[in-house]
């Protein structure tokens, strides 16, 4: 129940996106245990390297639905459920810990003519990732569930946006217009046998066999493929390894708190009309991890592969934004 005049007003401000870019004020608490394990030690098949969870005054900020790396000098983008971009720099300390995220900004992410998305059915942007031109960040690559759709975004010094433009997807995909639909967009880096492709993954569209409908985009590689989630558990978000593994982070809930795994599929399992089955790198669940939607990959600046696992608030306060990080022991 909305119990004032002044409450109402700001909920629907906080609903409605920002017309031009906005600064947001970002405070970082740092996070250096994970489920009872301290920084630098090892957890399942990664090592632990901290992270923070992201607090602001402003209450447009939340709803992370996933994180991509799109410049120099870790500056990523992420998006909102409430259809807007949010863009920064993440800051590590002299140890190379994550311990800010500076320089934010949020901005409404717009449709193919170059206006804030209209409504809150077509705003629900659940995926990002990065294309690459010539080995630089040059676009973004967005997925939306609700109103399902991919479209593609230009780079400008690391920040997406201006018009999108459409990505064609499958009928089926598009016709799928649920909260369910199109939960993980990712695109395969070139170590990859599908070098370029672009794959899309589900939350709730499964076979008779309960296995997730997926699909490959790519002028070689173009086709139907399934994933198959571990049980009470549904895919949120992927991500490429640099040698052409695929990470697929799965989320669920068990006794009123959220569980998370994150799971590694072979290179060459991600192919058209094949049936992707993943190991596991990491289970966690209850105060260690909150509704985790984002996984992406990056190199830190001491040259390390690094994994970065993100959560959406649902705009809760009694939800987190956490950014909570990992390295390959390889």
């Amino acid at each position: 129940m909305i119990r004032s005049a002044a409450a109402a007003l700001a909920i629907l401000a906080s609903a409605i996106p920002a017309a031009h870019a906005v600064e947001l004020t970002i405070s970082a608490i740092p996070v250096t245990s994970f489920r009872g394990v301290g920084l630098d030690q090892p957890v399942d098949g990664l090592i632990w390297r901290g992270g923070i969870e992201m607090t602001s005054p402003d209450n447009t900020f939340g709803g992370l639905s996933g994180v991509a790396f799109t410049g120099p000098e870790q500056r990523i983008a992420m998006v909102s459920d409430r259809g807007n971009f949010v863009t920064g720099q993440l800051i590590y300390d002299d140890a190379d810990r994550l311990f800010g995220f500076i320089g934010v900004n949020l901005e409404a992410i717009q449709n193919s003519r170059g206006a804030p998305l209209p409504r809150q059915f077509s705003r629900d942007a659940e995926a990002i990732s990065t294309i690459m031109r010539n080995g630089v960040p040059a676009a973004v690559r967005v997925g939306f569930e609700n109103l399902t759709r991919v479209a593609d975004f230009e780079l400008t010094n690391g920040v997406p946006g201006g018009a999108a433009t459409e990505v064609a997807i499958p009928d089926w995909l598009t016709d799928t217009r649920t909260n369910e639909s199109l939960e993980a967009v990712c695109i395969a880096p070139p170590a990859s046998p599908i070098a370029g492709s672009t794959l899309l993954l589900t939350e709730g569209v499964v076979d008779d066999d309960g296995r997730h409908v997926a699909w490959l985009l790519g002028h070689n590689d173009k086709g139907p493929l399934r994933y198959e989630s571990r049980p009470s558990v549904n895919p949120t978000d992927c991500a490429f390894l640099p040698n052409g593994d695929l990470l697929v982070l799965e989320r669920g809930l068990a006794f009123l708190s959220f569980t998370m795994t994150l799971l590694r599929v072979p290179a060459a399992e991600v192919r058209p009309d094949n049936l992707m089955r993943g190991k596991v790198l990491l289970e966690a669940s209850g105060g260690a991890v909150d509704n985790m939607e984002s996984v992406s990959v990056h190199t830190a600046p001491n040259g390390e592969t690094r994994i970065v696992l993100g959560s959406d608030n649902n705009f809760n306060d009694w939800q987190r934004n956490l950014l909570l990080e990992f390295a390959l022991p390889e």
